[in-house]
């Protein structure tokens, strides 16, 4: 029915193991999934364990609302939070935030805590004429979206002790512009001087992080353009489909001895569209959105490893230049080289941590976005099974009328 190529044999899964492509019998597929269940839960539980108990900052990102002035039309989000932390002075906060006080916080994030990964925001920016960014669907897919970045700040061990984050939750007016203008100096500041240094190798962990990156960005890309080659096939079908289902509709008026037939063919054809519509639109705002949030999380991961990299570069051209003054007048090593090491080694073991709450988030979340694939296909063809099922019931229940009318 649709025109799904082979495009995705083009990305060859590194560190995979072989996918069974046969289709399970009943049975065999309900045991399978009840066991990638009870292995996404055991996920949740070695992911968590140690901190849900320990937990005690909450925040949740609901409740949208229009705001249209003279100058500007623009969404703003309740953030609710809950905490018994001594650095909170009330227990409970509710706060209204639009998406650039989000944007603040995370360039005030990514400043304050340049070795953590920092988790990525929606894209700000739509494409006019396309995405209409006041539509009900689109509000509610980004309030998702801001809603489980402020939840992974918030669960992070060191980002949500950050006091810009206590700021963004409590304060009901947020001064950014001073803070803003202070980055861009900062920003600047760490740009020059590490553009003066030429790294020589990438530690090996770190090539694989690298080299990882990079395949697993290209598997998303490639995932994201066979879905959207579906939707479009899924909308072109669904136009065609319903105009065929229309036609036993309209057929009935001058075939009153197959009305019913004609009429349970056009009511499983409308139970079909509704199905595949459905199916559509959770690929649209499940399936998707998921997808976009890593890509974005690839580029904050490879921006973090940039930083590492320049990190280390700094260090090795500090610490050559101090081995050639050793040599000419035995100066002691001086205490900018030893600092340049320590923020190194505070690089490397920050990233390395992070990249272990990385992978181990990842896995949860596409355990729980393919599972949840799964049901809705079966759900929608169990819909459409058990239309066209009824009808057949209908068709012999109208063959045995016929027969009894013809012997009486």
């Amino acid at each position: 029915m649709f025109s799904i190529n082979l495009e995705m044999q083009e990305v060859g899964l590194t560190n995979g193991t072989p996918v069974e492509t046969s289709s399970p019998a009943s049975t065999s597929s309900l045991f399978n999934r009840l066991q990638l269940e009870d292995d996404l839960e055991a996920d949740v539980r070695d992911t968590y364990a140690d901190s849900t108990e320990m937990r005690d900052l909450f925040v949740t990102v609901d409740d949208p609302k229009k705001h249209v002035s003279t100058m500007e039309t623009y969404i703003t989000y309740r953030v609710s939070t809950k905490t018994s932390r001594v650095e909170f002075d009330l227990p409970e906060y509710c706060v209204r935030r639009r998406y650039q006080d989000f944007d603040w916080l995370r360039i005030k994030l990514e400043d304050s805590q340049p070795t953590h990964l920092i988790p990525p925001l929606p894209e700000k920016f739509v494409m006019k004429g396309v995405v209409d960014r006041f539509s009900e669907e689109f509000v509610e897919t980004r309030m998702k979206a801001l809603d489980k970045f402020l939840k992974r700040v918030a669960d992070h061990p060191v980002l949500s002790f950050n006091p810009h984050l206590n700021a963004f939750l409590t304060v009901k007016d947020l001064n950014k512009r001073q803070g803003l203008a202070l980055l861009s100096k900062v920003g600047e500041s760490v740009k020059h001087v590490a553009g003066g240094y030429k790294l020589r190798a990438r530690p090996a962990e770190f090539c694989a992080m690298g080299e990882y990156l990079d395949t697993f960005n290209q598997k998303l890309g490639t995932i994201d353009r066979i879905a959207q080659r579906i939707l479009k096939e899924q909308s072109e079908y669904l136009t065609e489909l319903r105009e065929y289902g229309g036609v036993y509709s309209s057929w009935v008026g001058s075939e009153e001895e197959l009305r019913r037939p004609l009429e349970g063919v056009a009511g499983c054809v409308t139970t079909s569209c509704g199905a595949l519509e459905d199916l559509g639109d959770n690929m649209s705002l499940d399936f998707l959105p998921v997808l976009r949030e890593y890509v974005l999380y690839l580029e904050s991961i490879k921006n973090v490893l940039r930083k590492r990299d320049q990190s280390q570069a700094e260090y090795e051209g500090r610490l050559e230049a101090a081995i050639l003054r050793k040599q000419e007048d035995r100066t002691p090593m001086p205490l900018e080289v030893e600092k340049c090491q320590d923020k190194v080694e505070c690089f490397n073991a920050d990233l390395k941590a992070d990249w272990e709450r990385w992978q181990s988030n990842k896995r949860h979340d596409f355990k729980q976005l393919l599972t949840g694939m799964a049901d809705r296909n079966i759900n929608s063809y169990e819909k459409s099974q058990a239309a066209w099922e009824s009808l057949i019931t209908l068709l012999q229940d109208k063959q045995t009328e016929d027969k009894t009318s013809e012997t009486n």
